[in-house]
């Protein structure tokens, strides 16, 4: 085998290679290996598992209003906690009246996406994923949008819905966000509608 073919066949290997540790990835993620830090919401998948208590072992969806019901111990509420919180405290239910010094396993096996939607003077109008574990400002959604266009104003507004319905807008100079480092870019949540209008010439 010549030089060249060596040289092809290494980097076709580690093409290989490559593809295959990013399917892992991506498979890891998907059977709940995701980071510990991650919030719990609604309508996420979680599964739960006992050391040498089979029985107890369960897949279950997070409600609407952030519970979870678990083998003996019932509704639990859990959304808005960490998976590290969510464990401690089943740890601690079962341990309390059930169960001697159990270990209790937590995994993510499906999130929900995150998501804001931009609309107006933007390259790529539409929702925007919010990446789970991470948060995104104003400035990363707009460039996740493909920017602003040349005939976009300098005032975005983002529209919020508040837990019990209410909409709040806030309105923000883009120009002073991107040019001042002492300028507020406000984190974009879940569920945001963010607008750029057409300058007015």
């Amino acid at each position: 085998m010549n030089r060249f073919t060596c040289l092809c066949f290494l980097a076709i290997t580690c093409f290989f290679a490559t593809f295959a540790q990013a399917q892992n990835t991506a498979e890891a993620k998907n059977r709940g290996l995701i980071g510990s830090n991650y919030t719990l919401q609604p309508l996420d998948i979680v599964q739960m598992t006992v050391y040498k208590e089979p029985e107890l072992e369960q897949q279950v969806r997070v409600s609407q209003e952030g519970t979870v019901i678990l083998p003996l111990v019932g509704e639990v509420q859990v959304g808005g906690m960490t998976i590290t919180n969510a464990t401690r405290l089943i740890t601690d239910l079962y341990n309390r009246d059930y169960l001697v010094n159990p270990q209790v396993t937590l995994l993510l096996i499906s999130y929900t996406e995150r998501r804001a939607y931009v609309h107006g003077q933007v390259n790529r109008p539409g929702p925007v994923i919010i990446p789970p574990e991470e948060t995104m400002t104003l400035s990363q959604v707009i460039s996740a949008a493909g920017s602003t266009t040349r005939l976009a104003s300098d005032t975005i507004r983002v529209t919020r819905t508040e837990s019990n319905g209410k909409k709040t807008v806030y309105e923000l100079e883009f120009d002073e966000i991107l040019e001042d480092p002492d300028a507020k870019d406000i984190i974009i949540m879940d569920g945001d509608s963010i607008y750029v209008p057409e300058r007015i010439i």
